[in-house]
């Protein structure tokens, strides 16, 4: 499994608690335009398809807690 910074992690902890890239910015306090860099970030390092294919990847492989 790849390495991920601090802030990957916690867009993938709340990828899996389901919310969007807006819901996603307005938390963390960054823009969506830099959520989206992430995301797209975190899809290529899980191999993954979708955010919902990431966010059940990150739950088998203990990502989130």
């Amino acid at each position: 499994m790849n390495q991920f910074n601090d802030k990957e992690l916690q867009i993938i902890k709340l990828l899996t608690k389901g919310l969007n890239n807006t819901e996603i910015s307005k938390k963390m306090f960054i823009s969506v335009h830099t959520v989206k860099i992430y995301v797209s970030t975190i899809l290529h390092k899980l191999n993954a398809k979708n955010r919902t294919e990431a966010a059940f990847i990150a739950g088998k492989n203990n990502l989130v807690n």
